[in-house]
């Protein structure tokens, strides 16, 4: 619901963050093919107009810089009055994800950003590669097994020097959770994976709720029109039909239901209708019988089978043979 030009967008508070952080449960995406710097940079800016608070890039999307100028004209034209008003997520690229190359690595993004600290750190992948490779796919010669005992006390240090208020990983598995719960004294926050009506992640939702970390879905409407993504999340014939139903776009249907699922999400649109759409999502509800439509939907992951199809070694570190 919008409060003058600005929607009211709800919160979420991060288990083992800080000083309690909140994060918005609806955030802005920056992943994209190519980061057009001035594209981006008018689109964060929108963004923030329209009451988005909470950005989330990578090192290696290349958008870091474009966010932080973005962020630095925000704050100077009076869009936002402090830092501390916006949810800034980066995340460790497995290049880095060396004990040693952690902190380093999470300097060199608020470098880009022009920030003195993260809302939120993440490890990018459960898998490290050779130092040095910033590249996606990664090739299977650079995929090397992840440290994750010394990675994740590198990642603590992080929050300790408050470099990061919160740290979390992205792309986890339940059993890659588990074994980072076993030895964490900072539990991570945050798991950001992929999550849509064709890639419903039932049982990484109930594990990550009974350990109080908080999902968060990227690609929530299937990467349509990226090289990683498939137009089969928005071209579904059920959530078309329900969004006829419904009086909705089938972008705000798979946003609504992901937020049902009691998970945040990170969509990625620079288009300013699309983003006004997108916070249109708080105050109407998915019927019982739209839900039991909805979890018929076959299930396909997508954005690892596409990107890293071709690299047995990738998905071997990622999945344990669990998906």
């Amino acid at each position: 619901m919008a409060a003058g030009n600005q929607y009211h967008i709800p919160k979420v508070v991060l288990g083992s963050s800080v000083g309690q952080r909140s994060m918005s449960v609806l955030g802005f995406g920056t992943a994209a093919d190519s980061s057009d710097y001035a594209v981006l940079k008018t689109a964060v800016l929108e963004a923030i107009k329209l009451g988005y608070r909470h950005f989330d890039t990578a090192f290696l999307y290349g958008s870091e810089q474009a966010l932080g100028e973005a962020i630095a004209e925000a704050l100077k034209l009076g869009l936002v009055g402090s830092r501390d008003e916006l949810f800034v997520t980066s995340k460790l690229w497995c290049s880095d994800a060396h004990p040693h190359l952690v902190i380093p690595a999470l300097q060199k993004s608020l470098r880009n950003l022009k920030l003195e600290y993260l809302d939120l750190y993440l490890v990018h992948w459960p898998v490290s590669a050779r130092p040095g490779k910033w590249e996606f796919p990664i090739k299977e010669e650079d995929v090397v097994p992840m440290d994750f005992k010394s990675v994740w006390e590198a990642m603590e240090e992080c929050q300790r020097l408050g470099l990061t208020k919160s740290i979390g990983v992205s792309n986890f598995s339940c059993k890659k959770l588990d074994n980072i719960l076993s030895f964490a004294t900072i539990p991570p926050s945050v798991n950001q994976v992929e999550m849509n009506p064709m890639w419903q992640q039932k049982k990484l939702i109930e594990f990550c709720k009974a350990k109080n970390i908080i999902v968060t879905a990227y690609s929530p409407l299937g990467a349509k029109g990226t090289s990683w993504g498939t137009n089969d999340v928005m071209d579904n014939q059920v959530l078309k039909d329900i969004a006829l139903a419904r009086g909705k776009t089938v972008a705000q249907v798979c946003l609504r239901w992901v937020y049902e699922q009691g998970a945040t999400l990170v969509p990625k649109s620079y288009d300013k209708e699309r983003l006004k759409q997108n916070l249109d999502i708080f105050d109407w509800k998915l019927t019982e019988d739209d839900l039991h439509k909805i979890s018929q939907i076959r299930q396909q992951k997508i954005i690892v089978s596409v990107s890293h199809g071709s690299n047995p070694k990738f998905l071997e570190e990622l999945w344990d043979g669990e998906l």
